[in-house]
């Protein structure tokens, strides 16, 4: 028995200070997970190598950007290292109208913005294991040259603050290893799909299945 098109989809958000590897670990988790399908915001950095228009990203200009903010088409939006960022709405809507639960793959900023504006989420925090862990990711995708070197010790200024406020999260991951953090965001993923809010109309279903079968018997 299947209930999923009856119930609106759970909306999932997964912060992290920059480097942390919440990208990594949310492909891995679309990888294993079912029914789990990922918003696409907007931003107005350049691609990454390797990233796709419409794909990881919307790749916008910042006067494209700034139409969409000012016209209330953004769940959340922030500025993140002289970048803008933002989460359409509409991604949610499309996600839960196919009844699948979405996964925001989002910036602290951003997370705390969601988590006023949508009651219902579920929020994820993820923590690098140690500062030296998470420097050594910084330099493994930025480099180590000068100008790498000013833009890490903004990143880790930034990253202090923004793990400051883990607190406010539902869930803690700590990214030591990716196998494990994985499973866990799995458990989590899991385990909210559980919940009896989220399985009312199944639960309701077989109640009455039961009822039916013993008004079957008399």
């Amino acid at each position: 028995m299947n209930s999923r098109a009856e119930r609106q989809g759970i909306a999932f958000v997964l912060s992290a200070p920059s480097g942390t590897g919440k990208t990594t670990l949310a492909v891995e988790l679309l990888r294993r997970v079912q029914g789990l399908t990922r918003t696409i915001s907007c931003t107005t950095r350049s691609p990454r190598q390797g990233e796709s228009d419409g794909v990881d990203y919307t790749f916008v200009d910042e006067n494209r950007f700034q139409e969409l903010r000012d016209g209330g088409e953004f769940l959340e939006w922030a500025t993140v290292h002289d970048n803008l960022y933002g989460t359409p709405r509409s991604e949610i809507e499309r996600i839960r109208v196919a009844g699948e639960d979405a996964l925001m793959v989002i910036d602290v900023q951003g997370g705390e913005q969601v988590r006023e504006r949508l009651e219902d989420a579920v929020t994820i925090f993820v923590l690098p294991p140690s500062p030296g862990a998470l420097r050594r990711r910084l330099e493994g995708r930025d480099g180590t040259g000068p100008e790498a070197q000013l833009t890490m010790n903004l990143r880790l200024r930034n990253a202090t603050e923004e793990i400051s406020r883990f607190v406010g999260y539902d869930y803690l991951v700590i990214n030591e290893s990716l196998a494990e953090a994985v499973e866990e965001l799995q458990a989590i993923v899991s385990a909210e799909r559980c919940r009896r809010t989220c399985r009312h109309e199944v639960g309701q279903e077989i109640l009455d299945s039961f009822r039916a079968s013993l008004r079957d018997s008399v």
